[in-house]
């Protein structure tokens, strides 16, 4: 079986156009840390995860990832 490029292609996120919430793998490629720190920096309050759907699976505000790279949403605008 052919697997086609645009499966294999990783999105790529920049700043400019992050959605508003966020993976836990899209919040470790952007601070360039593995996903267990990120979830390990939710435990210790670090960066707050929201729980969503039954699994619990953990999303980040796009404000928290921004404010831990020392990025205001203003400063992006300019």
């Amino acid at each position: 079986m052919a697997v086609s490029d645009t499966a294999t292609t990783k999105k790529q996120l920049s700043l400019e156009n992050l959605p508003d919430l966020l993976t836990v793998r899209e919040v470790a490629s952007l601070l360039r840390v593995s996903p267990l720190t990120i979830k390990r920096w939710g435990k210790r309050g670090k960066l707050p995860a929201i729980r969503i759907n039954s699994r619990g699976d953990r999303r980040y505000r796009k404000e928290s990832v921004l404010w831990l790279l020392g990025i205001t949403p203003k400063s992006l605008e300019e």
